[in-house]
């Protein structure tokens, strides 16, 4: 801890002020990484690297990338350095190759595992840290993803679908206003605290924020799974919640190795109806420290 603490002063104190100007910082950062992002919320440039070349189904549901298999990378700047984390959707042949090129490349993976049982193919996801220069990170960042099949072209905008669910019901119950993504409706909801990693802050736009996805089925049914964020005391009470409404646990894990306060990531999985999926995750919420409008 204290080696990694000092290394981070290392770098505030040797990179160049010139290379975090804002705009040309994430120009450059696209440009490296072969794909460009959008700024958010809290100083996020966030990269989409969704895995829309795979064709995943589970239980028969074929799986849409916004559901479970939207990867994605996110640089923040602080003070005179940069620190990029992410969420790598890989199969299990790209693993290793990829790994061996971010570890050569300076990047530091943070975790490895599942997110959903019985899916077909397997997918895995692997979770990355870097600091330093934006650049560098994102030069070794596309190096190793070059070994795997991760799109990088931005497809062609089409028309969306209406969702066959009732989003108004689901902002309701959850008590939060959710989005239209590539068929999926996704609701994200803040924690309370502030979250931190490797002493830089951790805003919702880096994953630290509750995460819930619901893909229509028919008939009034929806596919859900996404991962509460949760520190130790929320484990064991949101997965009950979560099993007695119905709501399979699927993986617990963690996502970062020195976050304050340290968290862990509950995935789950259901094929039911919208307003019963919602109702059991709302009891599940109703267990986590959230963030009051």
């Amino acid at each position: 801890m204290i080696a990694k603490a000092l290394k981070a002063a290392i770098l505030l104190t040797l990179l160049p002020v010139a290379a975090f100007a804002a705009g040309d910082e994430w120009s450059a950062v696209g440009k490296a990484l072969g794909k460009t992002g959008t700024e958010m919320p809290g100083g996020v440039y966030r990269v989409g690297l969704p895995r829309s070349d795979l064709r995943v189904t589970l239980d028969g549901v074929a799986i849409k990338t916004s559901l479970a298999l939207g990867g994605w990378l996110a640089f923040r700047s602080h003070g005179q350095a940069s620190m990029v984390m992410g969420d790598l959707v890989l199969t299990a042949d790209e693993i290793n190759p990829v790994m061996k090129k971010l570890a050569e490349g300076g990047i530091e993976i943070t975790a490895l595992h599942n997110h959903l049982l019985r899916t077909e193919p397997a997918t895995y996801y692997m979770h990355v840290l870097g600091n330093g220069d934006p650049v560098k990170l994102a030069t070794a960042l596309h190096e190793g993803l070059a070994l795997s099949h991760t799109p990088f072209a931005v497809p062609p905008a089409g028309t969306p679908a209406p969702l066959d669910l009732d989003t108004a019901m689901i902002d309701r119950t959850l008590g939060a206003k959710g989005n239209a993504v590539g068929g999926v409706y996704q609701v994200t909801i803040k924690r309370a605290e502030t979250n931190e990693d490797d002493n830089m802050e951790v805003p919702v736009a880096m994953g630290s924020g509750e995460a819930i996805n619901f893909q229509p089925t028919g008939g009034g049914k929806a596919a859900i799974t996404g991962d509460f964020v949760l520190t130790a005391k929320e484990v064991n009470p949101v997965l009950r919640a979560l099993r007695e409404n119905g709501i399979e646990v699927t993986a617990l894990h963690n996502h970062m190795l020195e976050d304050k306060p340290h968290l862990f990531f509950m995935h789950f999985w259901a094929n039911d109806t919208a307003q019963k999926l919602a109702t059991g995750l709302r009891q599940a919420l109703d267990q986590v420290n959230l963030a009051r409008s």
